[in-house]
């Protein structure tokens, strides 16, 4: 295998490998529900993709062809991640799961706690 291949993929496998740890030591360390969330989403989303995008290209260099199942699980980590976040911060906020006193703006979480669904208009 050529050596820029071998020397890109290690990159990319240390990069993936430290956002995961990165996320992986701020979901055991952080102290409340919020930034709890953020460290894995964030952190480990960039170290997975890292990660998966060396495997393509591993097996790329290794069967001549390009592997679309590394690329495809990629695509669907980085669009779920997010949405999976993002419900479960509401899910959290609705069942008001304490934020750490010394958040800002806590007023906004007091305030989206009150929003109604949207209605419809057709009524």
């Amino acid at each position: 295998m050529n050596f820029w291949v071998e020397l890109s993929i290690t990159i990319l496998l240390l990069i993936g490998g430290v956002f995961v740890l990165v996320g992986s030591i701020g979901l055991a360390r952080l102290p409340d529900f919020y930034t709890r969330l953020h460290a894995p989403t964030k952190a480990t989303t960039v170290g997975m993709g890292g990660i998966l995008i060396a495997s393509m290209l591993l097996m790329s260099a290794e069967q001549g062809y390009l592997s679309l199942h590394e690329l495809l699980i990629t695509l669907f980590l980085l669009i779920t991640a997010p949405i999976t976040a993002h419900m479960l911060a509401k899910t959290a906020l609705h069942h008001e799961t304490r934020a750490l006193k010394r958040t800002r703006s806590m007023h906004l979480m007091a305030q989206a706690r009150e929003q109604l669904p949207p209605t419809s208009s057709d009524d």
